[in-house]
Order: structure tokens, then C-alpha cells, then sequence
């Protein structure tokens, strides 16, 4: 039954049709009405953020750790425009968020009111869709067709922008069967003609891998178990991008670990070693491919992915095949078993001999000390003593995010939360909080670099307010970390700009916001500072002092192909540190 009410009552019922029970956002005029609805309500929580760029990564979390759609509410002009980071932060990731934002009354638009911008236009870019409602009536159906946008397909950002005006005005509530959503509906089964052809070529090939991405992952859980069991059936390696990490268990036996600039030795040479890659929902961006000409220069190439223009567009493939992960490989599960589970026990125990042998090289081994915490080693005692609990791991950007990826386990989807394509720093503080709200009884670890946790430090005042117990675990070199390893690599150790002179006292800082904080320098006295951390019922800030020089390696330099990773040894660093070109 069609319902009058208020454009700002059809918003917040809309959100309850749509199951939303949390949204993160930060009042202002242009959206008065709206909030004023939220107080008059029960059903949906809202998190008062800091910053509106913190609004949106607090979204970013709670999707990526559930599946669901983040939610998030801001005000016109600068509430809009300091959004615009985390929109195109989770474009790039394809996380699904529906984002509203006030705006000026409809008459006004254009004369440049006092908090009026572009919402849409500076947002078209950095959205899967955008739409600014003029008409009372039609913003229910805006509402859910957003919903739907955002989780069809490849999962991405939408915006509404809503005029002042709107929101006071009255028109007819739909729900969400009365939406049109018809004129989208991405198409999620892969043709059977080329999922028979990859059997086919499975069924041959002698040094196969699988190459997986986010999209499995997007697919939902169902697709991550599917690829656990062809992998496991075939008896074929594994490897991940950095956001595909969980889609398959870091304890498998086929898994190789992380591809890419910071990926594994074994990883990377299977990749250029490989006769048959399988993308599985991967974009096959720079961090992975490395100079393109030297790219596997020796596989025939498959790639399913749900976006067809994600096909082709950086690397040419052999054999595309459009759809949704996990209907793809249910259709090639059941092909491949119908055809008698068959594939190339010669070749691949061959070439399992190979990596084996790759693997014997220890590409993570790292020169440890008995006065200062190496990086590595701080993350190899979080790792030892959180594995047990129920753990969700977000991150910063920088040195600290790669080695979070080569020393953190993850053994299930949706654990792992950092920012791929955009590496935005200042995304992990607020992630966290979006993961903890979601899972209130988890252990949420954000594992952080001190200059980029600064960036949004203000989110720590959300924490507390909303009882989140998230613990800020900070590897402090005092260093523009990854910005500090390429100026030594690449610029001739010229350190411009990559330290700051006035770092605040973490643990007073943790005391000013009315949280715990801890530091330790001493690696004798690590593991039970982490236990305390981990021990205390509320948000900690632990100031983890750290080598300040320490370099992150496996890397492949930019524009070089995989086998010519720089490793960690002294001799390594020693020769390129000399201008020598250095090939494993």
C-alpha cells in the first residue's frame, strides 16, 4: 500500500525496508529534516563520525566485514565534498555503499548558497551512479533503485543528493517491489561454451595457476567455498591480490600467498613461470602486472569477472568469460566433474616440484635484533597471538599494509579490510571502527604507521563515544615508511619530506581521548604488551617502536617484470643501493 509522508520520513523508512541497521554520518542544516526523523525513531543506529571522510571508511568497514551495503549521511557542500576521498576509495575496491548528502533547496540551486557545491557533478567521477531528486515523489524509487545498483554487479559506491526542500515536502512512499530496478540487471551466468573450453584447457595444462582478486570475495561466501574446493579437487596453486586475501586459506595446500610490487618470491615466479593463469576476479592492475610485455609471457590467459569492461582492458586475454564468480565456478565445477575430474597429474607434479623450490628461498626472512622490534617481527607475534580469536584485521596504507599482507593469515573472506587501488591513507583508524560496530564482540586490530594513522586520529573520539573496542596497533618508525624505502632505492637516498619532527606522545594521546595506550620498544617485552593490548576491554592505542630504517622487500620496482624481484639480503640492497641491476 502507497503511504504520504515527508521526503526526510522516506529516506529513514526506505533504510528499513532496505534492512540497513547502521548508518555513519554527521549532521548539518541541509539535512535536518532527516536526522530529525532518525531521533524519532528506534530501528536504525547512527554513528556520529569526526570527519565525513572517516563517515565513509567507517561504511567501507561494515561492508567489506558483512556483505551489506554501508550506509552513510552527510550535509551539503563541504559534508559532500569531504566525502569525495572514501567514494572513490571504495569505486576503485568495489565496495557497495549508499551515500546521501543534503543539498540547498531546489530553488536556490545554482546561485551559490551558503553550503551549496556540485555534489553530483564532482561526484560522477568517483561514484557507480549518482542522482540529485528534485521531486518528492520519486525519491522512494531513487532510494531502492541505489540499493540495488550498488550490490548488482560489480559492487560499488552510489550517491543520492537530496534538496532541503525535498526532505520537508510530502509525496507517495513505494517500497522496494514497487522500484523499477529492470533497466539493470548485470548478467551473472558465464557462457557454457567458454567455461567448457577452460575445463578443457584445466584439464591440460602443466604449470596452472589460479590468480584471484576482491571478486571472489564480492561473490559472497559461497564463491570463496567453490574455489577451495576446485583448487583442492585439481590440486592447482593459488595466489591473491590484496584484496582477494581470505578467499582461500592461507593454511591450503595450494596456496602460494600474495602476487604483486610486495608479493612472495614463489607467487610471482608462478605467475611468469605458468602456462594456464585463471583470473578469478582480478583487474590485473600495475601493483600485480609489473611491465605489461613481460606479464606471464608464456600462459594463455582466462579471466571471469563480473564487470565486463574490467576484460581487456590492461592485459589481452585468451578465453573472457563474463559473470559472477560464484555462478561461474558452480558451472565449471560441474562441468569439470562430468568430464571425469581429469588434469595432468605429470605436469603438475612437475611443476609442484618447482615451487617447492621457489619456496626453499624464504623470500620473508628478515635480519632480527635483540634491542630493536623489526616490523616483521612485531607482526609475526600479533599473528601468533591473535590467531585464535575471532579477528578481523583492518590497515593503514604503506610499508605496514604489505607486511601485514606477507605475515598476517587470513583463513576465511571478508577478515581483511585495507584500501587497494586508491591507497588511502587514513583509512584504517575509521575501518575499524565500521568492522567493530558491525561485529561488536570481535577482535578488530588496525594495524597502522604512525603517519598514516594521523590523517583521521579525530575517529578515536567515535570509538570511545560508541564503545567500540578497537586496537590501534602502530608500527612507529618515526617515517614516511614506503615514501622513505623509494627515496633510498630510487632517489639517491634524498629524504625529502618523508619524516616529521613533531609526533605526539601516542600513549598521552590514548589518555586524552579516554582510551588505553600502550608502547614498547623492547621486543623481550613485545608479547606481553600485546597481551595487555588485547587484554583490555576498550580502544587501545599501542605505540609499537620499530627499526625506523627497515626496508619491506620481496619488491618488484616499477615497470619491471616478475622475476626481477628485489629481495632483502645485504647484497641485494648493497648492489641496487650502487645503481646494479640485481634479477633473482
Amino acid at each position: 500500500m502507497q503511504r504520504q509522508m515527508t521526503g526526510a520520513r522516506m529516506v529513514v523508512q526506505a533504510l528499513k525496508d532496505q534492512g540497513v541497521d547502521v548508518v555513519f554520518g554527521y549532521p548539518g542544516g541541509a539535512v535536518l529534516p532527516i536526522y530529525d526523523e532518525i531521533f524519532q525513531q528506534n530501528d536504525i543506529r547512527h554513528i556520529l563520525v569526526r570527519h565525513e571522510q572517516g563517515a565513509v571508511h567507517m561504511a567501507e568497514g561494515y561492508a567489506r566485514s558483512t556483505g551489506k551495503p554501508g550506509v552513510v549521511l552527510v550535509t551539503s557542500g563541504p559534508g559532500a565534498t569531504n566525502a569525495v576521498t572514501g567514494l572513490t576509495d571504495a569505486l576503485m575496491d568495489s565496495i557497495p555503499l549508499v551515500v546521501l548528502t543534503g543539498q540547498v533547496p531546489t530553488f536556490m540551486i545554482g546561485t551559490d548558497g551558503f553550503q551549496e557545491a556540485d555534489t553530483v557533478g564532482i561526484t560522477r567521477p568517483c561514484t557507480k551512479h549518482n542522482w540529485l531528486v528534485k521531486d518528492t515523489d520519486k525519491l522512494a524509487e531513487t532510494l531502492h533503485q541505489a540499493f540495488h545498483i550498488a550490490m548488482s554487479g560489480r559492487p560499488g559506491p552510489v550517491l543520492i543528493d537530496i534538496p532541503k526542500d525535498v526532505q520537508f515536502a510530502t509525496g507517495t512512499y513505494a517500497g522496494p517491489k514497487q522500484a523499477r530496478v529492470s533497466h539493470y540487471q548485470p548478467k551473472v551466468k558465464g557462457d557454457l561454451d567458454a567455461i567448457t573450453k577452460l575445463v578443457e584447457l584445466i584439464e591440460q595444462a602443466e604449470r596452472p595457476v589460479f590468480y584471484t582478486g576482491g571478486g571472489v570475495i564480492n561473490s559472497g561466501p559461497g564463491a570463496s567455498q567453490l574455489l577451495r574446493e576446485l583448487a583442492d579437487a585439481t590440486g592447482f596453486p593459488v595466489t591473491s591480490t590484496l584484496m582477494g586475501l581470505g578467499a582461500y586459506p592461507a593454511s591450503g595446500k595450494g596456496w602460494l600467498g600474495m602476487l604483486g610490487m610486495h608479493g612472495l618470491y614463489e607467487a610471482n615466479l608462478a605467475m611468469h613461470g605458468c602456462d594456464l593463469m585463471i583470473n578469478l576476479g582480478a583487474r590485473f592492475d600495475d601493483r600485480i602486472t609489473g611491465r605489461i610485455a613481460d606479464f606471464s609471457p608464456r600462459s594463455i590467459k582466462a579471466h571471469v569477472d563480473i564487470d565486463p569492461s574490467s576484460i581487456n582492458k590492461v592485459v589481452r586475454v585468451d578465453l573472457p568469460i563474463v559473470g559472477d564468480i560464484g555462478h561461474v565456478l558452480e558451472d565449471l565445477l560441474k562441468v569439470w566433474k562430468a568430464r571425469g575430474r581429469k588434469v595432468n597429474k605429470d605436469g603438475l607434479a612437475k611443476w609442484w616440484s618447482q615451487i617447492e623450490q621457489w619456496k626453499l628461498k624464504n623470500c620473508l626472512a628478515y635480519k632480527g635484533s635483540a634491542t630493536t622490534i623489526k616490523p616483521q617481527y612485531a607482526l609475526e607475534r600479533l599473528e601468533a597471538l591473535t590467531k585464535g580469536h575471532d579477528r578481523y584485521i583492518t590497515t593503514e596504507v604503506g610499508q605496514h599494509q604489505m607486511w601485514a599482507a606477507q605475515f598476517l593469515g587470513f583463513e576465511a573472506p571478508n577478515r581483511w579490510m585495507t584500501s587497494g587501488g586508491l591507497g588511502t591513507m587514513g583509512y584504517g583508524l575509521p575501518a575499524s571502527i565500521g568492522v567493530q560496530i558491525a561485529h561488536p564482540e570481535a577482535l578488530v586490530i588496525n594495524v597502522a604507521g604512525e603517519a598514516s594513522w594521523l590523517m583521521n586520529m579525530q575517529e578515536m573520539g567515535t570509538a570511545v563515544q560508541f564503545r567500540a573496542p578497537v586496537k590501534q596497533f602502530i608500527l612507529n618508525n618515526e617515517r614516511l615508511g614506503m615514501v622513505r624505502q623509494w627515496q633510498q632505492l630510487l632517489h639517491g637516498e634524498r629524504y625529502s619530506q618523508s619524516w616529521s619532527e613533531s609526533l605526539p606522545d601516542f600513549v598521552k594521546l590514548a589518555e586524552a581521548f579516554g582510551c588505553k595506550g600502550i608502547r614498547c620498544s623492547d621486543p623481550a617485552k613485545l608479547d606481553d604488551a600485546i597481551m595487555e593490548m588485547l587484554a583490555y576491554d576498550g580502544p587501545v592505542i599501542f605505540d609499537c617502536m620499530v627499526e625506523k630504517h627497515e626496508n619491506c622487500y620481496p619488491m618488484i620496482p616499477s615497470g619491471k617484470a616478475h622475476n626481477e624481484m628485489l629481495m632483502g639480503d645485504a647484497g641485494v640492497e648493497g648492489a641496487i643501493q650502487a645503481g646494479g641491476a640485481v634479477l633473482v
